[in-house]
């Protein structure tokens, strides 16, 4: 699956965590972890095309879809 939505440009970021001793002695952080997005495959039908296309986007893009239409935010993005 796709680690980088093409609508959004959402790709992994480096988090941190804290255990409750490094709040309590800022002493021995507990590292570095990936956050993946939140990536769906979806099927979108595009009537200006007539043709449905499978892509995989965040669950942002699927919003920003459902909202502005598939033809238009994607030919934004540069899909199509």
């Amino acid at each position: 699956m796709a680690k980088i939505c093409p609508v959004t440009k959402k790709g992994s970021r480096v988090g941190g965590g804290y255990s409750n001793r490094v709040r309590a002695t800022k002493f021995n952080p507990t590292g570095s972890v990936r956050r993946q997005p939140n990536m769906q495959k979806k099927r979108l039908f595009v009537p200006e095309l007539n043709r449905t296309l499978t892509l995989t986007l965040s669950t942002k893009a699927i919003r920003t879809i459902n909202k502005n239409g598939a033809y238009k935010t994607l030919k934004e993005a540069g899909v199509i």
